[in-house]
């Protein structure tokens, strides 16, 4: 391909909304557009990178034996009433009425309509294990959409769907689209971990996140460099950091604290050590009565290690919480502690209709500080069993880098990533609720057991730029480059020689496999330079008078400038095909 054949776009300013380099190289190399909030149009750059992530995909998917299908984007209300996700989703599904006053949504997922076409379609065991996957556009209507591609409203989303007619048999499928998974991502070049992670609002028991290790990711991931254990910070098991509960040594006391609501504040003042003080969280669940009427909130208390952090998943899991939750307010607070300020709470003396729970290491301390319940107010010394009743127990928090690894192989580490994929083992989640049947061997009918497996195609594009950039631009692994190569002549309009051997480079690279461009574009080398930096190209071949006078041409790595490399001109094309294929 010839510049003049295709279309180029770049900008030398970032728009002022970018936050993070995905956004802002994304639009100042011409690879999206935006039209409003969280929705981009894919400019011609962008496309052919997203259609090399979708040529991978779809490769690995069905040579994991998976069929290829398109669900439609608008999908009938019904189907979600019978899932219960109509009225669980949120309201970042995006309801709409037809001319007829019928309920319509635009596909965030498709896991309704998968099952739907499953009962309709699988009547008999001998029709499993079956796998349905599409490359679709979704739309959810994120609250507040930020960082480009990243978090967008409408995105281009790869959703696979397993049928199965045991539970053996669907974690055997669940299995090949993991390994798939672990072939796509490598395959795309780029550093990945799968991780334990939770099921979140699809549902199911099993569940791994693939994330790309990334500076600016929104996820956090505990992992152990001495074996093979991560998972999700929201999903890391947390086991108390002590040894043990030692006998209590202190006499409880009351102490003024005047002004003091942080634990750190409180601790200094006290002359005590943070981690001698345990912070209270209090947290609300809304109660309904058949008729819809509200009834009052249950209220859970839950204790933490003051240095340590609630995990909201974890907290979710409670079964006081586990219909959802949120912060109870400052007159629930007062109302169930006394009319104490939230910097002033803790668990001795709370009302009996306060359910309370103390993460595990809480539940191993003794002599502790805490609230006393009364506004400027904390007490010292304070024992369970002895001071106040024996909590509930569970782990609450967050790991944190030095935490015992959960397998017993070594101490956790944390790092940052992007969730770019997911792998759901739903089990009969969505075919029981929906009536997706098959007759067994013995003619008796029996739910589907189904697994999900989703990949953000254009979030992966974006992952791949925080995880490959300089302050150039992008730097493209080759396999999802929107060009391999890109062949830069110098004074292309005035140089006959330059121009045959561009033409004849280009079409040796295009004769062994190789995606390239020829910038034929009547441009000063600098600005030419620029730009295939700013795009992130990962090979570039520099054709001029000069160095054609002694039979050569420069070669230069994206991701190596400083490297720049003579080859001969008769070689250049072999030579750098055999790079692209190393």
């Amino acid at each position: 391909m010839y510049a003049h054949q295709f279309f180029i776009s770049t900008l030398k300013e970032a728009p002022a909304d970018a936050e993070i380099p995905s956004q802002v190289y994304s639009t100042r190399a011409g690879l999206v557009k935006k039209l409003a909030a969280g929705i981009y149009t894919l400019m011609p750059m962008g496309l052919r990178v997203t259609n090399k992530i979708e040529r991978i995909i779809r490769e690995e998917m069905e040579n994991a034996g998976s069929v290829e299908v398109s669900m439609p984007m608008v999908q009938p209300a019904e189907l979600w009433m019978e899932s219960g996700r109509w009225a669980k989703y949120g309201p970042e599904l995006l309801r709409f009425k037809d001319r007829h006053m019928r309920e319509f949504v635009i596909q965030p997922t498709s896991e309704e309509v998968v099952t739907d076409l499953a009962r309709s379609e699988i009547t008999s065991w001998r029709q499993m294990p079956l796998n349905f996957y599409q490359i679709r556009t979704k739309f959810r209507d994120e609250r507040r959409p930020r960082f480009g591609v990243m978090r967008a409203r409408e995105f281009i989303m790869k959703d696979a769907y397993s049928f199965d007619r045991s539970a053996e048999a669907a974690g055997k499928s669940y299995d090949v689209m993991f390994a798939a998974y672990q072939r796509i991502f490598s395959r795309l070049g780029l550093t990945f971990r799968a991780v334990r992670a939770d099921t979140g609002a699809i549902g199911g028991s099993r569940s791994h996140e693939f994330q790309v290790i990334a500076d600016v990711g929104e996820d956090v991931i505990a992992y152990c460099p001495d074996s093979d254990y991560a998972a999700n910070i929201e999903l890391a098991e947390a086991a108390s950091v002590l040894a043990g509960r030692q006998a209590p040594k202190a006499a409880m006391v009351k102490m003024a604290t005047p002004g003091k609501e942080k634990c750190e504040d409180v601790a200094k003042f006290l002359g005590l050590k943070l981690t001698d003080c345990v912070k209270s969280v209090v947290l609300a669940c809304d109660k309904f009565d058949e008729k819809g009427n509200q009834l009052p909130a249950v209220i859970v208390l839950v204790l933490l290690r003051a240095d340590h952090d609630l995990n909201e998943v974890k907290a979710g899991k409670l079964p006081e919480l586990s219909e959802g939750f949120r912060f109870a307010s400052e007159s629930e607070i007062a109302a169930h502690f006394k009319g104490a300020n939230p910097g002033s709470l803790g668990p001795v003396g709370v009302a009996d209709d306060v359910v309370v729970y103390a993460d595990t290491t809480v539940a191993d301390m003794s002599d502790f500080c805490c609230g006393a319940n009364e506004t400027g107010f904390h007490l010292t010394g304070v024992n369970f069993g002895r001071d106040l009743p024996e909590p509930k127990v569970a782990d609450l928090r967050n790991v944190v880098e030095g935490d015992a690894s959960p397998d017993g192989k070594g101490t956790l580490k944390l790092q940052r990533g992007i969730e770019v994929g997911h792998v759901f083992y739903l089990g009969t989640k969505y075919s029981e609720a929906m009536n997706a049947t098959f007759l067994d061997e013995n003619g008796k009918p029996q739910p589907i057991e189904m697994g999900c497996y989703g990949i953000g195609v254009s979030r992966l594009a974006g992952a791949a730029i925080e995880q490959c950039h300089d302050d150039k631009g992008i730097i493209w692994p080759d396999a999802i480059a929107p060009f391999e190569v890109v062949i830069c002549p110098m004074n292309f309009a005035k140089s006959e020689a330059v121009r045959e051997a561009c033409a004849k480079l280009h079409d040796e690279l295009k004769s062994l496999g190789v995606d390239v461009i020829v910038d034929d574009r009547d441009q000063r080398a600098g600005s030419m330079f620029a730009d295939w930096e700013l795009i992130g190209v990962p090979h570039r071949i520099v054709v001029g008078d000069r160095g054609l006078k002694t039979g050569e041409v420069e070669y230069v790595c994206r991701r190596q400038m400083d490297a720049k490399e003579m080859l001969p001109v008769g070689d250049a094309a072999r030579l750098v095909a055999e790079r692209i294929r190393r």
